[in-house]
């Protein structure tokens, strides 16, 4: 037996034989062409083919992962007529005068390393976007076909790294497990993974794919990231028993279903869902959600060429309020910035973005967007029971003059004829120190508050928390971090506020009974927690000390 590790995407386990793909050979021959218009007339007919191909790959993936993680070949699609893509073939061509085939290679090169030098780590991501995009077109041109062809049932695919295009297209049926060398667990093969529910580990090493064979019987473990090449028994007995327990678990919080988020002693919780897509909506009444807690609507933003429009906005808020049927939808405005960028914003580069120009602050700064935004939310809210929460705040008087904006957005609507909902709660997010520790001031002035220990973890340790060398430093439990939080649910509870928790902490159980304790009056996780959370809370006993 042989053991690699990695880094474990998508818990789960898995047993099946290992089918490894290989990379074709994309070594381009330069050659000398005179005749560059009929090159050029080449790469027409290869990106015509291309975008075809990418229509059919979009379609099944459609079927198969939704809409949203769906777009990533539109995106493909729109990236064979980027116009600095396509102007830099040409010119390769033009210029040098060499064959197609060379003049993609060079500009996926380019183009690469240029999206692998960027700061941002989903930037850095869409290197693989690229050169999976070129690999296509010069398959295109030279009418290479893959050797990649896969029919065994209860395949582990093992590759160096896989194209996006190359995981959709693979049998889900047949697929059981991912296993690459290499990777990001912000790739799009990563997040794909993670949708599919299919167990995935990324970045195993080199040696991985020249110690293991074809046909080698394997089990992944996409808890530990470690993949077990031709297990012995006792290893065998010990993850089927452990693949067995976790299928029981499951189960058992299946039947969970429509009790309620009570403890042993009698004290309610709510447990809402965080999403970040109308298509998530599914999922947060699948798994049995009291409400939506976090609706991160910066998506809208990131999956638009352009600012969304007040309309494009109005439907999306309109069809989840409608959809949630009457319970608790929050809606976060706009949290641009930071670890999340958008083009069209025209971002200046900072040393610190975490630190920078971000959320709140691009709102209050950028008042036409906020007004857009607010005025599709307030126009939804007629739809169902809304709350609007404001990110990354620090002062009092940033809260007043987002509060005389919200004012001023409604009178102009009532002045409108609009019809609104006259019980929109608007609550902030307690995610920085300065605002938990002035929770007292802040909390007259709203409805509630949510903490999002994410950001509130990385600004209280001063761990960035994008930064993986510093992982062992980001204590999640730390005394600091937990103690913010409960001077934040005292204040709250002292000025009439509720206060909930939407950060990744709020899905974690060894805490569910210290946050109870604190007074948490509401947990927001991933759909895919709620059942989990539910049944910690059930077993919580607050009356014992």
């Amino acid at each position: 037996m042989t053991v690699f590790s990695g880094k474990g995407v998508y818990g789960a386990i898995a047993q099946g034989k290992i089918t490894i793909i290989k990379q074709q050979d994309t070594t381009i021959k330069c050659l000398h062409i005179e005749n560059t218009e009929a090159e050029k007339s080449r790469i027409e007919a290869a990106k015509t083919a291309a975008a075809e191909q990418l229509q059919g790959i979009y379609e099944k993936a459609l079927k198969e992962i939704g809409e949203t993680n769906a777009q990533i070949f539109e995106i493909h699609m729109m990236m064979l007529e980027d116009d600095d893509y396509n102007d830099s073939i040409t010119n390769i061509i033009d210029t040098q005068k060499v064959n197609a085939e060379y003049a993609v290679a060079v500009t996926a090169d380019n183009f690469a390393e240029m999206f692998s030098s960027m700061d941002d780590a989903y930037m850095r991501a869409r290197a693989a976007d690229v050169r999976d995009i070129s690999n296509r077109l010069i398959a295109n041109l030279t009418g290479s076909i893959s050797d990649n062809a896969v029919s065994d049932d209860r395949m582990i695919i093992c590759a160096d790294d896989l194209a996006p295009s190359e995981t959709v297209s693979l049998d889900k049926d047949k697929v059981v497990a991912f296993v690459t060398a290499h990777g990001s667990s912000n790739s799009h093969t990563a997040i794909l993974a993670r949708n599919m529910n299919i167990p995935a580990i990324i970045g195993v090493g080199d040696e991985f794919l020249k110690a293991v064979k074809n046909g080698s019987a394997a089990i992944v473990d996409g808890y530990t990231g470690e993949i077990f090449v031709e297990p012995d028994e006792a290893t065998k007995a010990c993850l089927e028993k452990k693949r067995a327990e976790d299928e029981q678990k499951k189960r058992l919080l299946q039947e969970l279903k429509g009790k309620d988020n009570i403890t042993i002693d009698g004290t309610k919780v709510n447990i809402y869902a965080n999403i970040g897509s109308v298509d998530n909506i599914g999922a947060v009444l699948a798994n049995d959600a009291g409400g939506i807690g976090l609706f991160r609507s910066e998506f809208l933003y990131l999956e638009s060429n352009d600012y969304p429009s007040e309309e494009q906005q109005f439907a999306a808020y309109k069809r989840v309020l409608e959809s949630m049927a009457g319970k608790k939808v929050i809606i976060r405005t706009l949290d641009i910035g930071a670890d999340k960028q958008v083009d069209y914003f025209n971002l200046a580069k900072e040393e610190n973005p975490a630190l920078g120009y971000r959320a709140i602050r691009i709102c209050l700064t950028r008042p036409e967007i906020f007004k857009t935004q607010l005025r599709a939310l307030y126009r939804a809210s007629a739809y169902g029971n809304l709350g609007i929460m404001f990110p990354m705040i620090t002062s009092v008087s940033e809260l007043e003059k987002i509060l005389e904006i919200c004012r001023e957005v409604k009178e102009q609507l009532i002045a409108e004829g609009v019809e609104l909902s006259e019980r929109v709660e608007l609550g902030i997010m307690i995610e920085t120190p300065a605002a938990a520790i002035i929770s007292d001031r802040l909390a007259p002035m709203v409805d509630f508050f949510s903490v999002g220990t994410n950001d509130l973890t990385q600004y209280t340790l001063a761990c960035d928390r994008q930064n993986a060398a510093i992982e062992q430093f980001v204590d999640t439990h730390h005394e600091a971090v937990l103690r913010l939080i409960e001077m934040s649910v005292q204040n709250a509870h002292k000025h009439g506020a509720w206060i909930g928790i939407c950060g990744e902490l709020a899905a974690d159980t060894t805490l569910t009974e210290s946050f109870l304790r604190m007074g948490i009056d509401e947990l927001s996780v991933s759909p895919s927690f709620v059942l989990k959370v539910r049944n910690a809370v059930r077993h919580c006993d607050l009356s014992k000390k």
